[in-house]
């Protein structure tokens, strides 16, 4: 059995991890909390523009279809591989990482990555993967702006022809216990569903066309950042599991630690008590 001060400074360390681990849960849960709402706040904005970018495209005359609509033959393909910069998240960098890879086997043609995240960077690298772009240390709050970047890039690619698709691969966030790892296509953009275009008698200022052409690039804008959110939002849920459960193990853990110690130190006692009663014996003797 260890001595008694070995068990004190492990008592002392693990009690100062689990204070730590306590600080960085209560972060993690805030961050959470408000990367949660902006996302909620931003999803029916972009279901809306999705439709009116559908009813814009029924009114467009068929020859004149914008790039990012256009469908062809998929040879090269870009994907914004989001993911965290920092570890200490559970399984979620892994579980990301490892979706993406299958996913890759299964293609064919030439994969290029954009990526956005120390933690897929390093994994894009670690495979040989051709990567267009780099994005870290966004952090937790990044602003629309922040992120315009990243979808120009993949704009230009696509009318360029540099590219035949693009998919955003990010971590959706479901609850707080459920985070799933998905790759969701992005380009070309498939519009929605939309009643028919003779309901609709709108006059538009200037052509639908034009019109059509900027909002499609705000579109993927809009994509690009409710991904990013929804990962932020994942990776802060899932630190909070993590450090919760960081927090129960340290728990129990000194629990263990300190039975040891009172079963050290009793004996310590009892070793002492018999030298001294020794010692009488042999005074008295």
């Amino acid at each position: 059995m260890e001595n008694i001060h070995t068990i004190q400074r492990r008592i002392k360390g693990i009690n100062s991890i689990s204070k730590i681990s306590r600080a960085m849960e209560m972060i993690a849960t805030s961050k959470m909390k408000n990367t949660q709402q902006r996302d909620i706040e931003g999803r029916p904005y972009a279901e809306k523009f999705l439709e009116v970018i559908s009813v814009l495209a029924a009114v467009t005359s068929k020859e004149e279809i914008h790039p990012l609509l256009d469908r062809r033959v998929v040879n090269n393909i870009a994907i914004v591989h989001i993911t965290p910069d920092r570890g200490l998240c559970g399984g979620l960098v892994a579980n990301i990482n490892r979706e993406i890879g299958r996913f890759v086997r299964r293609r064919r043609g030439k994969v290029s990555f954009i990526c956005v995240g120390r933690k897929g960077l390093d994994y894009v690298r670690m495979t040989r993967r051709n990567v267009i772009a780099e994005f870290t240390g966004l952090g937790d709050k990044p602003s629309f702006v922040d992120t315009l970047a990243i979808s120009r890039i993949l704009i230009e690619e696509y009318e360029q022809g540099i590219i035949d698709g693009a998919y955003l691969s990010y971590t959706r966030f479901i609850s707080t216990l459920h985070q799933e790892p998905v790759i969701q296509p992005v380009l070309p953009i498939t519009l929605a569903e939309i009643p028919d275009t003779k309901d609709f008698e709108h006059e538009y200022e200037p052509d639908p066309h034009t019109i059509l052409g900027e909002l499609l690039s705000r579109f993927i804008e809009a994509e690009v950042y409710h991904a990013i959110l929804e990962s932020i939002a994942s990776e802060q849920s899932a630190r909070t599991v993590a450090m919760k459960n960081a927090m129960e193990n340290a728990s129990a853990l000194t629990h263990e630690l300190t039975l040891q110690y009172n079963k050290a130190r009793q004996e310590a006692i009892t070793e002492e008590l018999l030298d001294i009663t020794g010692g009488v014996e042999a005074l008295n003797d």
